[in-house]
C-alpha cells in the first residue's frame, strides 16, 4: 500500500483534517454572520471562533481513543498534547495579541515610529476558553461520526 493510500484510510488524521476544515469553515460563517464581509483568509489565519487547532487536535485524541482504546498509552499522549495545544491557544497566543494590539497603540500615537514597523502586528492570535472548547466539540463530533 502506497503512502498516499495509507493516509486515506487513517481515522486519525482525516478525522484531524476534517474537523480542521470544518472549524475553519465554521470561522468564516460566524464572521459573515457577525460583520456582513466575507473573509476567506481566516480559512488559514489563527484567532476567531470557533478553534481550529482545537477541533484538529481534539480530532486526532477522540480518533486515537476510538480506534486504540480511550485506555491505550497512545491516547493518554494524545489527550496530553491536545490539553498543551488548547491551553496555548487560550492562554500564551492570546496573550501575545494583547501585546500586539498594545504596541500597534502605541506606534500609532508616535508617528515618528510608524517607519519602523511597515505594517501592524497581528493581533488576533489567541482564543478565549468559549472558542477553544466550541472548537474542542467540533473535534470530537467529527471524530466521532468519522468512526463511526
Amino acid at each position: 500500500m502506497g503512502f498516499f493510500e495509507s493516509i486515506s484510510r487513517n481515522m486519525v488524521f482525516l478525522s484531524a483534517i476534517l474537523a480542521y476544515a470544518i472549524a475553519s469553515f465554521l470561522k468564516v460563517a460566524v464572521r459573515f454572520i457577525k460583520t456582513r464581509k466575507l473573509q476567506l483568509s481566516l480559512f488559514i489565519s489563527t484567532g476567531d471562533m470557533p478553534s481550529s487547532h482545537s477541533a484538529f487536535i481534539t480530532a486526532a485524541a477522540t480518533s486515537v481513543g476510538l480506534t486504540e482504546g480511550f485506555d491505550s498509552a497512545i491516547f493518554a499522549l494524545s489527550a496530553a498534547i491536545s490539553i498543551v495545544i488548547m491551553y496555548d491557544a487560550q492562554g500564551v497566543r492570546r496573550a501575545a495579541g494583547k501585546q500586539a494590539a498594545a504596541i500597534n497603540r502605541i506606534i500609532a500615537n508616535f508617528k515618528q515610529l510608524d517607519k519602523i514597523l511597515e505594517k501592524e502586528l497581528k493581533e488576533l492570535l489567541g482564543h478565549t476558553p468559549f472558542e477553544v472548547f466550541a472548537g474542542a466539540g467540533v473535534g470530537i463530533i467529527t471524530a466521532w461520526l468519522l468512526n463511526m
